[in-house]
């Protein structure tokens, strides 16, 4: 750990490109301790622009250090979880994830809490989610998220870093309620859907 973390220091110290990396480290599946969010803020207070080119270069890190997280579940999972999902509790977890998959995806790369992302890519590759949802998905978790540590930073100093820290539960609360909420509005889609559907048959 006190390797990673030299490592970090060391990478943040090459300004946005050290960035840059660290994002593909850490969404690659390498834990990095600080986290590419709080460096952002750190950045974004020292030079607000160069924050907010370090939030692009991140945005572009974590894409890059995903889609390769995401291309090693569909090699090496899929293959693995196709002989085991046929049946039972493992069929109707892979009809789940295919329908409901990307709210899983959205939410943690969107809030800025202690959730499971990459094992939900690895789940996405493995259970065959399209790439181009898989990317559109991340990209409109990242982008809000990174762009808004950068302006946190610029505006309110180290305050978020300390906010983030202190309320950890409330942050998993919020995640929770906007998976509750996601997940209403994709079965009243269904819904509306189906009744459509017994229309158009009568």
């Amino acid at each position: 750990m006190d390797l990673i973390r030299s490592i970090g220091y060391t990478l943040l110290s090459w300004g946005p490109w050290g960035i840059l990396v660290l994002a593909v480290l850490d969404s690659a599946g390498i834990p990095i301790p600080e986290g590419v969010d709080a460096l952002l803020v750190i950045i974004g207070n020292m030079d607000p622009k160069t924050g907010y080119w370090s939030a692009a270069l991140a945005v572009a890190g974590s894409l890059a250090g995903s889609i390769f997280l995401f291309e090693v579940g569909r090699k090496g999972g899929e293959a693995f979880l196709d002989e085991r999902t046929r049946t039972g509790r493992a069929r109707r977890f892979r009809a789940w994830f295919h329908h409901y998959g990307e709210i899983t995806i959205f939410i943690p790369s969107l809030v800025p809490a202690p959730l499971p992302l990459k094992v939900f890519i690895l789940c996405a590759g493995a259970l065959g989610m399209k790439r181009t949802h898989f990317v559109l998905v991340l990209l409109a978790g990242r982008i809000p998220r990174y762009f808004g540590m950068a302006y946190l930073g610029a505006r309110l100093g180290k305050e978020p870093l300390v906010f983030l820290s202190e309320h950890v539960y409330e942050l998993l609360g919020i995640a929770v309620a906007l998976f509750l909420f996601l997940l209403f509005l994709v079965k009243f889609k269904d819904w509306l859907r189906a009744r459509a559907d017994l229309r158009a048959v009568r």
